[in-house]
């Protein structure tokens, strides 16, 4: 087993620290991590230490020597997934397995064509469900450079984020419509890729022409369509092996 990995807000530069709060509460009572067990430390933010477990204190603290430390780089292609709101919770479905996969941004989206909506405090409930799911998935995957999760965006926001990206592709599931295969799409050798992911009901032929104005290709994943939860993971690792990321 890889070791366990626990957010700090600053990443230690040793020789010891103690990790407390519900970090420290989750390491000691739920993980019941012992002397000599190894640990990561990470922002979240691609800072990290390696640490060695040197005692358990109370229920919430844990006292570690830092062995080492370091800084992941941003990858040379970054992969933003624009998702529209999916239904119930498979927001948090979409956001959990796409951290796992190797997300580097996810962009909540108000399609038009959206059944949930996300107004005042529902909204602001969802978007820290969001953010937490990230969290957490990040830090179940072993990852050091969580997903940032943005506020939601409406659709001609969505269009300037497609403008400005290297490489904007909105995924479509019409298998009649003019699209081009994801796998076969050219990518570039650094900057960034951004991906629309549509609601269960389609994106609008309105939001195809708003993003086809601002640069974005219409892609297929393939012959079967998938869930709006699932695309986006889907879509990314496609791309990811194709970026070496993988390799």
């Amino acid at each position: 087993m890889t070791a366990p990995v626990f957010v700090v807000e600053e990443v230690p530069a040793g020789p010891r620290f103690v990790l407390d709060g519900a970090e420290g509460r989750h390491a000691v009572s739920a993980k019941r991590l012992a002397p000599g067990e190894e640990v990561v430390l990470t922002d979240g933010r691609g800072g990290w230490a390696e640490a060695v477990v040197e005692a358990a204190e109370g229920k919430d603290r844990l006292v570690v020597a830092v062995s080492a430390t370091g800084e992941e780089p941003e990858p040379e292609v970054t992969i933003t997934v624009v998702q529209a709101l999916p239904k119930g919770d498979r927001g948090e479905v979409a956001v959990e397995t796409m951290t796992e996969t190797g997300v580097d941004a996810i962009v909540p989206w108000q399609a038009s064509r959206c059944i949930t909506q996300w107004r005042g405090d529902r909204g602001a409930k969802s978007l820290a469900k969001w953010r937490s799911t990230a969290r957490e998935a990040g830090k179940q995957s072993r990852r050091v450079r969580f997903p940032e999760v943005a506020e939601a965006m409406s659709t001609k926001q969505v269009a300037a984020l497609l403008a400005g990206a290297d490489l904007a592709v909105v995924l479509h599931e019409d298998r009649d419509a003019p699209s081009e295969a994801l796998a076969g799409t050219e990518l570039p050798k650094s900057g960034s890729v951004v991906l629309v992911v549509g609601p269960e009901g389609g994106v609008s032929p309105e939001e195809l022409a708003a993003f086809a104005a601002a640069g974005a290709r219409t892609c297929r994943l393939g012959r079967s369509v998938l869930r709006t939860s699932t695309a986006g993971t889907a879509a990314a690792a496609v791309l990811l092996a194709r970026t070496g990321r993988w390799s």
